[in-house]
């Protein structure tokens, strides 16, 4: 009776060991950091972040849990014009040099909806760190036909405000919106289940 009791929670605790130790990492070529602004209050310009990564962690199939981590290097933006990638990174908006990567963690996760959720967590851009709150959408799972793994699509949306990080604080609102549209894509395969 001993050994059967000792067994079954060797079972149990290998078992939530492997079930509360998911950590999903971000398909670069399936992946996206995408930001938006207004150029003088008549045209939206977009740009990308290309240098990134993400670990997902999650306990749950449907990641109700999942904690989101991520780390972009700022010097990889890319909005399609050199001579103003060149200045977004000079130390009127990201100064690169001083502030080598934004980062993300997320604190809080609430359910919105089916595969709806709302998203907490601790951003540091510019060597600010503020709360935000951002809009995640679950898209599912799926094995992927080519690698063979398990794959895990998500997207998020939300909205920040440059001036809470001073970035570009030479620059008003008429000219670059102080709203930064954000929405991020990305695939995630399981990298690690213990």
């Amino acid at each position: 009776m001993k050994k059967i009791l000792l067994a079954a929670l060797a079972f149990v605790s290998l078992t939530a060991f492997v079930t509360f130790n998911n950590t999903w990492e971000n398909d670069d070529a399936h992946s996206q950091i995408q930001f938006t602004v207004t150029h003088l209050g008549v045209s939206d310009v977009s740009g990308t972040f290309n240098d990134f990564d993400v670990t997902v962690q999650s306990s749950k199939a449907d990641f109700s849990d999942a904690v989101f981590e991520l780390s972009a290097k700022t010097s990889s933006i890319n909005t399609r014009i050199e001579a103003r990638d060149n200045h977004l990174k000079s130390a009127d908006f990201f100064d690169v040099e001083k502030f080598p990567t934004l980062n993300f963690k997320s604190t809080g996760i609430k359910k919105a909806g089916k595969n709806k959720y709302k998203l907490a967590g601790n951003l540091t851009l510019h060597g600010v760190t503020k709360p935000v709150s951002l809009d995640l959408t679950y898209r599912g799972l799926v094995e992927n036909p080519m690698s063979k793994k398990q794959t895990a699509g998500f997207q998020i949306t939300g909205t920040i405000k440059r001036s809470d990080f001073k970035v570009g604080d030479k620059f008003p609102a008429a000219m670059v919106s102080d709203e930064v549209r954000i929405k991020a894509d990305g695939e995630f395969t399981q990298t690690e289940t213990k």
